[in-house]
């Protein structure tokens, strides 16, 4: 860790930079919304932009990994909404739906998934981080997965497929665009059955 520069207060190692980082980052998007640069980051710590780029190599890392940071009180309630339920199929569709309507309502998830430049897993919703992302969410879940016979990469090719079907209703919602049980019923006739007697075809 490089300790030059910081407004003349170094952070003690790496993750309290990192830390720093995020924050920094966090107050630009607050102001801005997810049009900021690694220089006006830079600026607002006292460093250069290079030790910005040590630790985030773009804009684009740093504002996926600031939104990631700041999801977790809307995966905490998504948890909740579907915490009663244990049908895997019914909480798959419940879990796309909730998200979906709540998207407009939460800044930092807006984010990650909707189109253009803040758009963090717009182009990249299979890049190990957003898998990661999607992971969480499953892990969050009361189903029992292992159960339902998914575990390892067929939750991973879950969570991607998730991911997928979010990305796409966010790019195009639909016309008319579908909500509320319209919604429901269509994710429940073309993604739930996926996982009615789930069995991997290799």
């Amino acid at each position: 860790m490089r300790t030059h520069g910081w407004s003349g207060s170094a952070p003690v190692d790496d993750d309290e930079a990192i830390a720093r980082i995020l924050a920094s980052a966090r107050r630009a998007i607050d102001a801005s919304g997810g049009d900021f640069s690694i220089a006006e980051v830079a600026r607002d710590l006292g460093v250069t932009r290079q030790t910005v780029y040590r630790y985030f190599p773009s804009a684009e890392a740093l504002l996926t990994a600031t939104a990631i940071a700041q999801t977790d009180a809307f995966l905490d309630v998504l948890a909740r909404h579907v915490g009663d339920i244990r049908d895997p199929a019914e909480a798959v569709v419940e879990g796309i739906a909730y998200t979906l309507e709540r998207l407009p309502h939460e800044k930092y998830l807006n984010l990650l998934l909707s189109p253009g430049r803040a758009g963090a897993f717009s182009a990249g919703v299979t890049s190990d981080v957003a898998l990661a992302f999607g992971r969480s969410i499953l892990d969050r879940y009361a189903v029992d997965w292992a159960a339902a016979g998914l575990s390892g990469a067929a939750l991973d090719e879950l969570a991607e497929h998730m991911l997928r079907v979010v990305q796409s209703f966010v790019i195009d919602p639909g016309r008319p665009p579908r909500h509320g049980a319209r919604l429901r019923a269509y994710l429940h006739t073309w993604v739930g059955p996926a996982l009615v007697g789930f069995k991997t075809i290799r």
